[in-house]
C-alpha cells in the first residue's frame, strides 16, 4: 500500500530553486508529524526538515536558511521549498509521517531521526549541477 507520494524533483543549476510536494494517503493519520529526508549515493539517509500539525518546524543545519517546509493540514500534504541549491543537495528526497499524538503538543519539536517515522514515500530525485 502506498502511504506517501512525493513529486516536484528535477534537475536544476546551482543557485536555482525547486518545490517538492508530498501527499499522504487516507491510511495516514492527518495529525501526523510530516518530515523530509534525503539520501545521496553512498551516504546515510538524513533528516532535512519536519513540521507538526501544530505548526512547529525543525530544520537540519544544512537546510536552515535555504529550505522552507510548510503543510496543508486539510490535505495532509507537505511541501519543501528548496532555494539557493548547491550540488551537495543532490539526493533522493523522501517524505515520511508518524508521531501523530505528539505533534498536537504546542512547541514540541519534531525529530529528524528516521527511526521515529512509520510511513515513507518512494522518493523524488533532486539533481543540482554546477
Amino acid at each position: 500500500q502506498v502511504h506517501m507520494v512525493e513529486s516536484g524533483g528535477g534537475s536544476v543549476q546551482a543557485g536555482g530553486s525547486l518545490r517538492l510536494s508530498c501527499s499522504a494517503s487516507q491510511s495516514v493519520d492527518s495529525a501526523s508529524t510530516l518530515a523530509w529526508f534525503r539520501q545521496a549515493p553512498g551516504k546515510a539517509r538524513e533528516g532535512v526538515a519536519a513540521m507538526t500539525i501544530a505548526g512547529t518546524t525543525r530544520y537540519s543545519d544544512s537546510a536552515r536558511g535555504r529550505f522552507t517546509v510548510s503543510r496543508d493540514n486539510a490535505k495532509t500534504t507537505l511541501y519543501l521549498q528548496l532555494s539557493n541549491l548547491e550540488p551537495e543537495d543532490t539526493a533522493m528526497y523522501y517524505c515520511a509521517a508518524g508521531l501523530s499524538g505528539l505533534g498536537k503538543i504546542s512547541n514540541w519539536e519534531p525529530p529528524l531521526d528516521k527511526s521515529a517515522y512509520r510511513y515513507w514515500g518512494q522518493g523524488t530525485q533532486v539533481t543540482v549541477f554546477a
